[in-house]
């Protein structure tokens, strides 16, 4: 029996399971933080639904910059300092929240960690299918988001049992979510990199034979359009898909209490962290836009659903299926992506996705804050409106070729 066979599978790096850990601990103070920000802001803080849309936006905006400029950062320093210093500014957002009096700061805390966040995405998925045959990129892709979703569901239960211990008392939460955002940063310096900086993108042959030259330009060009193709239809429908922080406020707008707030929270994070792994090895085996199609649909259906009914049993069972959407959508976009991009051009790839989807979301964010208010109120247009796109984004990808 060979040392392999008795191991964990060829895909599952070192460098796999490490940022495993690492973003399961981040995920874990970030999402202490997150199910109560919005009601910390706008019953604490007093910021309207507006100003909780546009924070996050924002925020999204910083981390979005900050991806796309990934790229031109790794010519200066290693991709593994660029996740250190990316989880290190995480944990110094939380502590800026946690000091927050009035809704401003609580706007540089959120800053401050995308900031953060931006710096770290990009070069952490491209190391993390680093050695990694593209065969194999949506387990490895999906088995991350699994763990990092672990974290997501850890988060909440911590933050239940908080608020039980003071008395539902927000602001040492706060101060508890730091604690592992800092123990996350650490772990990254066991990160190996086997391609610290950027490689130079002069040719390296100058002398290639004609007819194999041709070819590989036409295939070069083909998978280039396609990637630009997949990267262009995953932004657009980021213009529909508005921050979960305004879907949690629609939620307590609705009549949910705190503890029904965070608790349908941990319900979606259970749902996207069991089928996180499973929407990957699905990519792998079928065309991942038809894969990424059935995310849409589940979207389209959940937040359809949210705008009709304010019924909790109903919303609990609309809030699994949401956690189905985030699974394909997270999962299965970034390994779609992987697969077209080059392996020296991981960095570049994610970085356009992540950055470009992150300016989609800043958009969504603001149009759907400010007609919050419309028709029936608490959100229920912007949630109507989201899910018939998605529907048409959803027809699209399931009935054309890519």
């Amino acid at each position: 029996m060979t040392e392999q066979t008795t191991k964990r599978p060829v895909w599952m790096t070192k460098n796999l399971v490490t940022l495993s850990w690492v973003s399961l601990l981040q995920d874990a103070a970030s999402e202490m933080l997150y199910p109560i920000l919005p009601i910390f802001l706008n019953t604490v803080l007093g910021a309207p639904a507006a100003v909780v849309g546009a924070i996050e936006g924002a925020a999204e905006a910083t981390a979005a910059a900050t991806k796309l400029a990934s790229r031109w950062l790794n010519r200066f320093m290693p991709r593994k300092v660029m996740v250190f210093l990316g989880y290190s500014g995480a944990a110094l957002g939380k502590v800026i929240i946690a000091l927050a009096g009035f809704w401003p700061v609580v706007l540089l805390g959120r800053i401050v960690d995308r900031l953060g966040k931006g710096l770290r995405s990009a070069p952490r998925d491209a190391l993390l299918v680093q050695g990694v045959d593209a065969k194999n990129r949506g387990r490895v892709i999906g088995f991350h988001r699994s763990a990092d979703t672990l974290g997501a569901v850890i988060g909440p239960l911590l933050a239940l049992a908080l608020l039980a211990i003071f008395d539902n008392n927000l602001r040492p939460v706060l101060w508890f979510a730091v604690a592992p955002g800092i123990i996350s940063a650490v772990l990254v310096l066991l990160v190996k990199d086997d391609q610290p900086r950027q490689r130079s993108e002069k040719v390296a042959k100058p002398i290639v034979v004609a007819a194999a030259k041709t070819t590989s330009i036409v295939s070069s060009l083909s998978k280039v359009s396609r990637l630009n193709l997949a990267i262009a239809l995953i932004v657009g429908f980021g213009l529909v898909n508005f921050s979960d922080a305004l879907v949690l406020l629609h939620l307590s707008q609705e009549g949910f209490s705190l503890q029904w707030v965070i608790g349908s929270y941990l319900l979606f994070n259970i749902s996207y962290a069991l089928l996180s792994f499973p929407a990957g090895m699905l990519s792998d085996r079928m065309a991942p836009h038809r894969v990424f199609a059935l995310g849409m649909l589940a979207f389209a259906i959940a937040y359809g659903g949210l705008a009709l009914t304010s019924d909790k049993i109903w919303t609990l069972g609309l809030v699994v299926i949401y956690g189905a959407f985030a699974a394909v959508n997270d999962t299965v976009g970034k390994s779609w992506v992987s697969k077209l991009a080059p392996d020296d051009r991981q960095l570049w790839a994610q970085s356009r996705l992540q950055g470009l989807s992150g300016f989609a979301i800043l958009i969504s964010g603001i149009w759907a804050g400010l007609t919050w208010n419309l028709g029936s109120g608490f959100g229920t247009f912007p949630l109507a409106i989201s899910a018939a796109l998605a529907l048409v984004f959803a027809g699209v990808l399931a009935t054309r070729k890519f």
